[in-house]
Parts: C-alpha cells; structure tokens; sequence
C-alpha cells in the first residue's frame, strides 16, 4: 500500500544572476492517509517552499527536482512535478487543496465570502448554482460561522481574522481532498483564535479521515496535534519522526534550540531566549549551485 504522498530526494534551486540558491536540499518523507504531520521550523528553512512544490505553485525562476508521488488509492501514484498542467489543475483545490497565510488578505475583496466557495465547488463539481449555495451553506455550518446564511453575502472586510480564516477551510474543503496543507493557518491571529481554528482542523480531519500537512514555526502549536513532526532548519530536514518522540526526546542540536526557545510563563521582564544561543557553528549551511 503507497502513502498519500511520498516525497523523494526533493531539491528546490532558484535561478539567479549568479549562479543559483538551493532552497529546499535532499528532502524525503512520507504523508500517511489519515495523519497530521507538521513541518517546523523558522522563516526561510524551507518549509513553504516544500508545501508550493506539492501544489506546483512555485515561481518560474523555481527548478525542483526528485519526486513528488500522490497516491489517492494506494495502488497508483502520480508524480506532481512532472505532471502537466492539465493534471496539476485537476488535483489542485480538488484532491489537495490549501490554506494560505496571512487570512487577512488571501480572500478577494471584490467578492461575498459565498461566491468564493461556491466558484471552488462549481469549478471542480458539475452541480448547479443552487446546489453549490446550499453546499456552502453546509460548509459554512461544518466550520462553525455564525449565521451560515447571511454569511454568504458578506465580503471580506465585514467579517472577523477568525472568520476569513473559516471561510478559507471552506473554501479548502469544499471538494473533500485527501489532503490538506495548512500554511501558517494561525498568522495574525490572537492566541484564543488560534486555538479554535486548530481544534476545527482537528476536527474535520478526524471526521472526514483526509491527511493534514501543517507548516509552522511554533513546535507548541502542534505539540498536542500532530502525529508526526518534520524539524527542517536551512532547507535540509534534521529531524523526523513520532511526535511524542520528537518533542521529548529531541536528538538535533536544532530541534533542541526550537524547543529551548518557547516563551516560558515565568519569563516576563527576562530576555527571551533565541535559537543562536543554542546552536554552535553553521550547520546545513545554505548551497550555493550554478544553474
């Protein structure tokens, strides 16, 4: 039986004037059916950029190498980097979909919240405009937005951070993927929405059995979430495995410096710690490559 995804020696190079930058080195794992994994780690470590990959989302001055198999049943697997545009359109927000960063502004201003689920639903969906409304309505309900009804009539900017980001897991789950890449899906959020858009995606990815690959910088987040942890630290995975076993007993310096750096209850007045006071020297430096 083939995981969900499987992930092969995945390198990720851009073009520049001089010679190229490797942003994502030599990475393999596996996505399980059925888990929520998290890829940890700081800003530009890689962790985004893996997720636009699976997508094909990646700018034109991107090269990616390796592999990228999806298997939805198992038996077959589809390779998204090679694959053509016509197959990385069908798979795109129908058997994966995602959920950006930044809510505030990953909805279009111009248009209802409902009108952008229902353009989701009736692009990869043969059903009608009223069956589309009444299916938006529903998922509405599913991501607990008060007032499902008159919700489809607002735009974007009369509606709440906690609110546009259930009208994106919406919008992402409106054609029941088999997986589901959740990017920084807290951004900008305060501490007490944090915690309910997480255990929403809890929620539906128990009840509906999809896979969830949730990018983060914050290994607290996930702690009481994932089933697997990713650590990647300047384009390389340092560390993987159980969650639990992960986050108790951490054998990457790095991994070690991500869990030494959260915000402790006692540190007010006192200097936060960060990961340089942790880690000696430049492991997995970035690689520089001519293209």
């Amino acid at each position: 039986m083939l995981p969900l995804l499987h992930i092969d020696h995945l390198q990720i190079s851009f073009r520049q004037d001089e010679g190229g930058h490797i942003a994502v080195h030599n990475s393999s794992f596996d996505l399980p059916k059925g888990s929520l994994t998290a890829i940890v780690g700081e800003s530009g470590s890689g962790k985004s950029i893996t997720a636009l990959s699976i997508l094909g989302l990646l700018s034109k001055q991107a090269v990616a190498t390796g592999k990228i198999l999806f298997s939805e049943d198992g038996q077959h697997s589809t390779d998204l980097i090679s694959a053509s545009p016509e197959t990385m359109s069908h798979i795109r927000g129908n058997k994966i979909a995602m959920i950006f960063q930044e809510p505030m502004t990953s909805l279009n201003p111009l248009y209802t919240c409902g009108e952008q689920v229902m353009e989701t639903i009736r692009r990869h969906k043969k059903v009608s405009k009223a069956e589309a409304r009444a299916q938006t309505i529903q998922l509405f309900e599913q991501v607990s937005l008060p007032d499902p009804a008159a919700m489809l009539n607002r735009f974007p900017h009369q509606v709440s951070g906690g609110q546009k980001q259930r009208v994106m897991i919406a919008i992402a789950m409106s054609c029941q993927p088999a997986l589901l890449i959740a990017d920084e899906p807290t951004t900008a959020l305060d501490v007490r929405v944090q915690k309910s858009i997480l255990e929403l995606l809890k929620k539906i990815q128990r009840e509906q059995g999809m896979s969830v690959l949730m990018i983060t910088h914050d290994l607290s987040l996930v702690a009481d979430m994932a089933d697997e942890i990713i650590v990647m630290h300047k384009g390389a995975i340092v560390e993987k495995g159980n969650a639990l076993q992960v986050l108790q007993n951490p054998q990457h310096s790095y991994t070690k410096a991500l869990l030494a750096c959260r915000p402790a209850a006692n540190s007010k007045g006192k200097r936060l710690p960060v990961i340089s006071d942790f880690l000696a020297g430049n492991e997995h430096p970035n690689v520089s490559i001519d293209l």
